[in-house]
């Protein structure tokens, strides 16, 4: 699941739930995943890797 399909959704439950205040928040948390996701350090954010490569 992508960043933003998982955004989507979440946005969905909370509004469908009647909690806009979690929008910002969701907004937020969906923003730091991603530069985490991005960041130069990261090579390999699948969940996967190459064991020798260490």
């Amino acid at each position: 699941m992508t960043i933003k399909l998982w955004l989507e959704h979440a946005l969905q439950d909370a509004d469908r739930r009647g909690l806009p205040a979690l929008r910002p928040l969701l907004e937020a948390l969906a923003r730091a995943t991603s530069a985490l996701r991005n960041a130069d350090w990261n090579p390999d954010a699948t969940g996967q890797f190459d064991a020798h490569a260490r």
